[in-house]
């Protein structure tokens, strides 16, 4: 087990307070801090910490003794690579609108690029690499979010109920069509619309999202959601289609699971997050960045109804586990109080990283492993990681925070 020194990437949509509150820094930071990176990706890599303060890049430990690290299992799947990548994301302002690919979308669209010549940092290049991209996020606070196709019924009595005259033409598209292909064809037509016809609707839902704000109507959150985006974003086309998507609040221990094709936009809030090591995404608005309709079309499911938020299962009196269908990721939580203060054991045999999130814990390894320590406290922020080939590790809470809390989270990967 290893102390991570790890990087914060200062995304313009990011938080002045969150992580440097969380790594226990000033706050006010000068500048936002958007996500915090636990992992091996090749942009912002994480450092493990020796105990005699010199610092490695934990991509390098992986390519120089993948077995050690990753175990065999984990690299004959993904050869070498740590398939996972795990966050702190803190959002002040929406990200983009945006979906991930399949497995086999990813292969093929990055054969088709690479053989087109498209350098992979190109800003029109869809697919860096060859991987999948699902995600798990995991509130911390209260977060908001837009995620997957809400109910057809249901968008048509939104559309209803707004009556913009603008509008009325394509709320009969999905009425006439209440499913699947209806919200496809409505909303290939709202992404595809010209900018002028933008010009002349947005004003149009913007009063009349205003008016259902006012009289407190069931669709007031989701109005002023409109609102909100269509300040940031005038005449984006993505605010158009934010109608169409489920609009959820997770409060914190909830988690929803975003599968490829899946349309979201991570809007407010404070959250783990853990995600297949990729760089595919295919945006839709709400972005000044590449929007490549044809080839998002491809990708979207447009599979409609709710959208599930995870509560996640109690393994013990201390975890509690979110099941996801990713290969590449599990996410688990351990929590304790002052009625429980029990240990828990995490065995060997996979690259895993932990993340405390609330007091501090105070972890012992089973044998000792020569220079690394057989003891280590983990305090709020801190995190550590476990090599495949470490010892089996036991984790007890150190100090409850003022809540009578600690509180760690931890990553693995998958069914191998």
């Amino acid at each position: 087990m290893e102390l991570l020194r790890n990087a914060v990437r200062p995304y313009a949509w990011g938080s002045r307070t969150a992580i440097a509150d969380l790594l226990g820094r000033p706050v006010p930071t000068p500048h936002p801090e958007a996500e915090l990176w636990m992992g091996a990706h090749p942009g912002d890599p994480s450092r493990v910490v020796r105990p005699d303060g010199t610092e490695l890049s934990l991509l390098a430990l992986l390519e120089a003794d993948p077995e050690h690290h990753l175990g065999s299992a984990c690299v004959r799947r993904w050869g070498g690579r740590l398939p996972f990548l795990l966050k702190v994301l803190a959002a002040d302002e929406p990200l983009s609108l945006q979906a991930h690919p399949s497995a086999e979308q990813a292969a093929e669209g990055f054969a088709r690029e690479e053989e087109a010549g498209i350098a992979r940092n190109a800003p029109n290049r869809n697919y860096p690499d060859p991987t999948a991209k699902p995600e798990l996020v995991c509130a911390l606070t209260e977060f908001h979010a837009l995620a997957g196709f809400r109910d057809a019924q249901r968008t048509v009595r939104l559309l209803d109920v707004l009556d913009v005259p603008s509008l009325r033409a394509h709320r009969d598209l999905l009425a006439a069509q209440p499913d699947a292909s209806g919200l496809r064809a409505l909303f290939t037509t709202w992404i595809t619309l010209p900018e002028h016809y933008l010009r002349d609707v947005m004003p149009e839902l913007l009063e009349a999202c205003v008016a259902h704000v006012r009289c407190r109507g069931e669709f007031a959150l989701e109005c002023r959601t409109v609102l909100e985006l269509g300040e940031a974003y005038p005449n984006d086309a993505g605010v158009l289609a934010s109608l169409l998507l489920n609009r959820l609040v997770l409060q914190p221990g909830e988690a929803i699971f975003l599968p490829a094709g899946n349309l979201h936009a991570y809007l407010n809030g404070t959250a783990v997050e853990i995600l297949a090591n990729s760089d595919n995404i295919l945006r839709c608005g709400l972005t000044p960045k590449h929007v490549d309709v044809p080839e998002l079309l491809r990708v979207l499911d447009f599979g409609c109804g709710d959208m599930r938020v995870l509560k996640g299962e109690s393994l013990d009196a201390n975890r509690t586990v979110y099941h996801a269908p990713a290969e590449e990721f599990v996410l688990s939580r351990m929590d304790w109080n002052p009625a429980e203060r029990g240990a828990v054991r995490l065995d060997s045999g996979g690259p895993q990283i932990l993340l405390c999130t609330k007091g501090s814990v105070r972890l012992t390894s089973t044998a000792g492993n020569g220079s690394l320590p057989a003891e280590l406290v983990l305090p709020r922020g801190q995190s550590v990681w476990l090599a495949a080939g470490d010892p089996a590790v036991e984790i007890r809470s150190h100090e409850l925070d003022d809540s009578g809390s600690a509180q760690v989270f931890h990553a693995a990967s998958g069914a191998l």
